[in-house]
């Protein structure tokens, strides 16, 4: 259960942190699709570990292997099987923790829950997990491409150092010009300093990512329970360290009058746009034509260097030590992984859309 998402464009994700291997089996893309393979490995190196000093240390190649799906490099139509092996697994470095709960992780949750768990890194609840869904998210991508669909992403935030500019005032082609992904240089190197220094007290912090859609039609989405922000938001909540979503004006909007937040229509040749978009691209659950954007926020990563109090499985309170290989802020190499999941859900209700109407 819950290793699924999608409804036409459909993926189930498999696999754990320290065992051979995980994985993705993609169901619905249409049939012909040129699988540029190339642009997926691309796509898997930008959230691979051991990028920088500022990211996990833990070396992975992140090489995939295609086991079906794809002929003569097109789709076929047929459930596409993508594979990444793991090749750099130090399960040794969490036998201190095999019985014990480490503050704010998921191994209480999931000895709870299942009565067994996989201490290994978290096994399913690691964040590795989301390199399925960036191999997913790239093929998601290509066929976005085909629609002049384009979804980017970008470190808008590390602790209270917070970049003030808009998403419109930004030249986004410049995100991956330095290791943390903000697309405003003099910022970026602040929230990298404030990073390395964080690394080395031995702790974590937090950040944003602000995700921005261009080039979607209108009438994506669904009017009552399958809103089109509602699944972003859903897909953005399911990525590992989410803590909160916002779209559009977000919480800001609750500072102007309705006179001052709506978004006035008007067209320009056959093309209906909107003079302000306090809407962030959605109105009644469905995409209005204009750019979809938003923020994701990170929690601080929970495995930090430090002895912190807690307890073991027999209820026993006991010290758990922070030991391996850890990103101090999650949000560099997650910057990728908002875009996958914001590519999959766009993949999804466009092909949703061609179902709706003649």
């Amino acid at each position: 259960m819950g290793s699924s998402f999608g409804k036409i464009f459909k993926i189930h994700t498999y696999g754990e942190s320290h065992g051979p291997a995980l994985g993705v089996v993609i169901e619905g893309c249409p049939a012909g699709l040129n699988i540029d393979e190339s642009f997926i490995q691309a796509e898997l190196d930008r959230r691979k570990p051991g990028q920088s000093k500022i990211t996990t240390q833990r070396r992975e190649a992140d090489g995939f292997e295609i086991l079906s799906g794809v002929f003569e490099g097109k789709s076929t139509g047929t459930p596409i099987s993508i594979l990444i092996r793991n090749q750099d697994q130090k399960s040794k470095d969490y036998s201190h923790i095999a019985d014990k709960f480490r503050p704010s992780h998921a191994d209480y949750t999931f000895q709870a829950k299942y009565g067994i768990r996989d201490y290994r890194g978290g096994g399913r609840s690691s964040a590795r997990e989301t390199v399925a869904r960036v191999a997913a998210g790239a093929i998601a991508k290509l066929l976005l491409q085909h629609y002049g669909i384009t979804c980017q992403s970008y470190v808008s935030q590390v602790g209270a150092l917070k970049l003030e500019k808009d998403y419109t005032e930004l030249d986004l082609s410049k995100t991956e010009d330095n290791i943390l992904r903000c697309p405003d240089p003099e910022i970026a190197e602040a929230m990298i300093s404030l990073i390395d220094e964080t690394r080395k007290n031995r702790d974590t912090i937090g950040g944003i990512i602000t995700g921005v859609i261009k080039g979607t039609p209108a009438g994506l989405g669904e009017p009552v329970f399958d809103k089109l922000h509602a699944e972003l938001g859903k897909a953005m909540l399911s990525i590992n360290a989410v803590k909160g979503f916002e779209y559009g004006s977000g919480f800001e909007g609750v500072k102007l009058n309705g006179s001052e937040h709506n978004d006035a229509f008007y067209k320009e040749g056959e093309e209906v746009k909107t003079r302000t978009n306090h809407s962030g691209g959605v109105q009644g659950g469905i995409s209005n034509g204009q750019d979809i954007y938003f923020n994701v926020a990170f929690k601080p990563v929970a495995t930090i260097m430090m002895d912190q109090e807690s307890i073991n499985e027999d209820g026993d309170s006991v010290t758990v030590s922070g030991k391996g290989r850890h990103d101090p802020c999650v949000v560099p190499r997650a910057v990728p992984i908002v875009e996958a999941m914001s590519a999959l859900v766009i993949a999804d209700y466009l092909l949703i859309s061609k179902a709706n109407r003649l």
